[in-house]
């Protein structure tokens, strides 16, 4: 590269402009959409760098975080992205809340190959906390936060400098590359001696998930919500339904739980009528702090419901008819999600809604 700074063995510019590709170390920042004092930062910073600034970042989210891990699980690995649109997407795996040292202490002999890897981003999170790093299989380190005065003192501390228009990897053509595909003598030291079913990425990375017992999620919902609005949900719910099944839950995941649910339905849902209902629920409990929430979040929530809302809508039927309504929680809104029926019923749910006369009604 034209100004001497390395990139992770796993990102490669293409040969033709790499004499001319301009990167240096430094970081920028902006206000996250619908968010009046939540940031992203962005930051390029040295291979040596990534190490230090993860662990200094995770004592910022409390004793508890869970660990996020993208990678492609199949032997079907994309080589080039720069000027491609057939660059398939990676998997994401989500650990549950664990104990933020057990974390570290876990990932720690991971880290090296996961930082190097072409095919692999990895990061921390505390929903709770709204506070996020991860480090993309673009190289590039991505922070959410609140508190946007102590991260710029942690890049000042790490001497990583603002930039006005900070160049990224992803701004050239560039390949993405496997570990596997270097001589021992290219690798770094701390990689040299491993063998090739530890470089191998659907390996190593599948023991992570085994590890840290991780599930994988659907990247449907985009949304970020501050500590101080988790804060305010969580206050009223437990207000107004103490001891609630759902009043201990966090409201992020409440989100995510209703669009996972509409996108089951919308393929074809394999659970039980209780199992369904128990996803209407979770409608309830969102539409409840709508309603109770102060005007300008409430707008926030429905907007961030507002599509899989939409695909609930379309891929119900039979909408004269209505599933019963629980009483336990008292809504003014007219409850869409219980009218009809999803067309793609699995053979558990269509069993249940025969044993209960749900399609004699129709006649």
């Amino acid at each position: 590269m034209a100004t001497g700074f390395k990139l992770p063995l796993g990102l490669r510019c293409w040969p033709h402009i790499a004499d001319h590709v301009s990167l240096n170390e430094g970081f920028d920042l902006a206000l996250l959409e619908d968010c009046n004092n939540a940031y992203r930062f962005t930051a390029l910073t040295k291979v040596a760098e990534v190490r230090p600034l993860l662990m200094d970042f995770s004592r910022f989210l409390s004793a508890e975080a869970f660990f996020i891990l993208e990678y492609y699980p199949e032997d079907t690995l994309p080589s080039r992205t720069g000027e491609s649109n057939q660059h398939p997407d990676p998997t994401v795996y989500y650990s549950p809340y664990l104990e933020t040292d057990f974390i570290l202490r876990t990932i720690e002999p991971y880290l090296e190959r996961l930082i190097h890897d072409g095919f692999v981003g990895f990061g921390l999170a505390n929903n709770r906390m709204g506070m996020e790093c991860f480090y993309s299989e673009e190289k590039v380190l991505t922070f959410f936060t609140d508190n946007h005065l102590r991260m710029c003192n942690l890049f000042h501390r790490h001497r990583i400098p603002h930039s006005d228009q900070l160049t990224l990897p992803s701004d050239f053509a560039h390949d993405h590359l496997s570990l596997l595909g270097f001589s021992r003598r290219q690798l770094p030291s701390a990689l040299a001696n491993l063998s090739r079913s530890e470089l191998d990425t659907t390996i190593f990375c599948r023991e992570l998930v085994e590890l840290l017992d991780m599930y994988q999620v659907e990247e449907g919902l985009s949304f970020f919500l501050t500590r101080k609005e988790q804060e305010q949900i969580a206050a009223l719910v437990k207000a107004q339904l103490p001891g609630h099944d759902f009043s201990d839950v966090e409201f992020g995941g409440l989100l995510l739980d209703w669009s996972d649910f509409v996108t089951e339905c919308e393929n074809e849902f394999d659970g039980d009528l209780w199992e369904y209902k128990q996803g209407l629920r979770i409608r309830d409990m969102i539409q409840l702090v709508i309603e109770i929430a102060e005007p300008e979040l409430a707008e926030k929530i429905e907007s961030i419901v507002s599509e899989p809302d939409h695909t609930f809508h379309t891929i119900l039927t039979d909408r004269r008819l209505r599933l019963d309504v629980p009483n336990e929680i008292t809504l003014e809104r007219e409850r869409f999600w219980y009218q009809g029926m999803i067309r793609n019923q699995g053979t558990v749910l269509r069993r249940d809604l025969i044993r209960c006369g749900w399609f004699d009604r129709r006649s």
